[in-house]
C-alpha cells in the first residue's frame, strides 16, 4: 500500500490533548494523512489553564525537523507554539528551506490567556516567519498583537488582512471567531477574497480550535487542495468539531476531533 500524505506539525505539547501537538496529530488522522511532530515545548495544561511551559533548546528542535523531512519528507507543514525568538528564527529558516506548503498559527496566547509567545518574539515572527507562510491564520487578538490593527466589527477584517498580508504570507486567513454573530472568516491573497461563514454554536468547549484549523488547512493542502478549496473543507471540518465539543475537567472542554466518526455511528 503506498503511504498516504504526509505532513508535519512544529508545535507545542499540551498535556490536557486538546491544543497543540496533540490535537494536530488528532486532526490529521481524521483527515486521513500521516501525521508526524516536532515538539517545541512542553506544557502542563490542563481545562483550566497553562500551569506550567518549558521550551525545548533550538538544537533539539532541528534535530526532530531534521529526521523527520530528510528521511520521511513532508507535503504541507503546520506551526503553532514557538515560545520564543530563538525558536521562531529556527523553524523559520527550516521552513523556507523545505518544499512544502506551510500554514503558521502565530500563537500568542492559549484559549484561557496564558502566553504562549515571548513578546521578543514577535519581531522575529513579523520578519522571518510570515514570509514563509504560505497561508497564516491569526485570530482577531493575534492580528493586533503583530500589527497593531483592532478589529471590531466584519467591517475592519479586509484592513487586519493587508496588514498580516504586508509581512510576507501568500494568503492570511483572519479568523473572526471573536465578534458576534455568525462564525466568519476573511481569506486573501490580496487580489482575491473569499468570507467564509458558518452558524455560532452555543458551546463554551471550545479549547485548540485554532490548532485544529490551521492543520486542517495543512492536511488538506497535503492532499493536494488549492489554498481556497483547503481553508473551505478545513472549515467545515472545525464548524463541526465545535458543535461537538464536551465537557472535560472543570473548564473549558475540546473541540471534538472524531466528531465525525462518532456522527457516523462509530465509537
Amino acid at each position: 500500500m503506498s503511504a498516504p500524505p504526509r505532513v508535519l506539525t512544529v508545535a507545542g505539547s499540551d498535556s490536557g490533548g486538546g491544543a497543540g501537538i496533540q490535537a494536530d496529530l488528532k486532526t490529521m488522522l481524521a483527515l486521513g494523512v500521516h501525521g508526524m511532530s516536532v515538539v517545541t515545548a512542553v506544557t502542563a495544561q490542563n481545562s483550566l489553564g497553562v500551569q506550567g511551559a518549558w521550551e525545548l533548546p533550538a538544537e533539539a528542535v532541528r534535530a526532530q525537523y531534521r529526521s523527520v523531512v530528510d528521511d520521511i519528507g513532508v507535503q504541507a507543514i503546520k506551526t503553532g507554539m514557538l515560545a520564543s525568538a530563538e525558536l521562531v528564527e529556527a523553524v523559520a529558516e527550516l521552513i523556507g528551506g523545505t518544499d512544502a506548503p506551510a500554514v503558521v498559527d502565530p500563537v500568542g496566547v492559549s484559549k484561557h490567556g496564558d502566553p504562549l509567545l515571548a513578546a521578543s518574539a514577535l519581531d522575529s515572527v513579523r520578519t522571518k516567519l510570515l514570509p514563509v507562510a504560505t497561508v497564516a491564520t491569526p485570530n482577531l487578538d493575534e492580528v493586533a498583537q503583530l500589527t497593531g490593527v483592532r478589529v471590531e466589527s466584519e467591517s475592519g477584517m479586509a484592513e487586519a488582512a493587508a496588514a498580516v498580508l504586508s509581512y510576507g504570507p501568500r494568503w492570511v486567513l483572519i479568523k473572526g471567531g471573536h465578534l458576534p454573530g455568525d462564525a466568519v472568516d476573511l481569506l486573501t491573497d490580496g487580489s482575491e477574497e473569499h468570507w467564509l461563514r458558518a452558524p455560532r454554536y452555543d458551546n463554551r468547549h471550545t479549547h485548540g480550535t485554532g490548532c485544529t484549523l490551521a492543520s486542517a488547512i495543512a492536511s488538506q493542502l497535503a492532499k493536494g487542495q488549492s489554498v481556497p478549496e483547503a481553508v473551505a473543507a478545513a472549515k467545515e471540518y472545525v464548524t463541526g468539531a465545535i458543535a461537538a465539543g464536551f465537557a472535560l475537567g472543570g473548564g473549558i472542554g475540546p473541540v471534538d476531533h472524531g466528531w465525525r466518526f462518532r456522527a457516523d455511528g462509530g465509537a
